[in-house]
């Protein structure tokens, strides 16, 4: 018996600025899995995961999560129902402290001090180096602070699916070792769901049990992680 997608997404055609930009995306996410969303740059999927998140109109199909179709739902309903994004650039508030930062992260389910206080020492676990930051504005941390501390406000909202665009990108390694060992870490111990926009193959194969690659708007082949060639990889994701 097949376990229900937590996220599914079916025929999904989307516009932005007048231009076509989904055209009939279908894509699925099971429960506890990592599913890595591929392609060359301009291929729609950042604006996949728009759609997801409600921040771009869907044109038609649905988007499909935790049995029901999202229809048109704004973005901070979706993140209650347990949608969560960190988008690409991270788009932290750089004039507010790494505290300030994360508690925006509380807002979303008002739980009181005490379960707040133990959320946040979760993601102390996590990224340790954040704990010493508090008092730090966001924009004088680097790069990789920066992406710890958009992942880590996003966990916050305590997400059923954490949705990551290009989290590496322009990163140091020893940051993107942290980012992979943490997504290991999530997926085995809270069997959180996550959809990752990658173009680091390597980082996907360590990381992913399933892939999508998209072209011009539309997935043109996927499959489990172990199916990544260097044949697929050359026909569907190198320029």
């Amino acid at each position: 018996m097949s376990v229900p997608s937590l996220l599914s997404l079916e025929q999904v055609e989307a516009d932005l600025g007048g231009s076509r930009i989904l055209r009939g995306v279908t894509l699925a996410c099971a429960p506890g899995q990592v599913v890595c969303l591929m392609g060359r740059n301009g291929v729609g999927k950042t604006t996949t995961l728009r759609s997801i998140m409600g921040l771009l109109p869907v044109r038609t199909g649905r988007v499909v999560f935790d049995g029901e179709s999202l229809g048109s739902l704004r973005p901070e309903v979706r993140a209650r129902r347990g949608i969560a994004y960190v988008p690409q650039g991270r788009e932290i508030f750089s004039h507010l402290t790494v505290e300030e930062n994360l508690r925006i992260g509380l807002v979303v389910h008002q739980r009181g001090k005490a379960v707040d206080n133990e959320a946040l020492e979760r993601v102390f676990t996590l990224f340790p180096v954040l704990k010493s930051m508090l008092a730090r504005k966001g924009g004088v941390l680097s790069g990789g602070q920066q992406q710890q501390l958009a992942i880590a406000r996003a966990l916050l909202t305590q997400p059923k699916l954490l949705m990551l665009d290009e989290p590496t990108e322009g990163i140091q390694p020893s940051i993107i070792e942290q980012i992979g060992d943490t997504i290991r870490l999530l997926k085995a111990s809270s069997g959180l769901t996550i959809l990752l926009v990658e173009q680091y193959v390597d980082f996907c194969r360590e990381v992913g049990d399933c892939f999508y690659a998209m072209d011009r708007g539309a997935v043109t082949i996927s499959g489990p992680i172990s199916s990544l060639s260097d044949d697929v990889v050359r026909d569907h994701l190198q320029v």
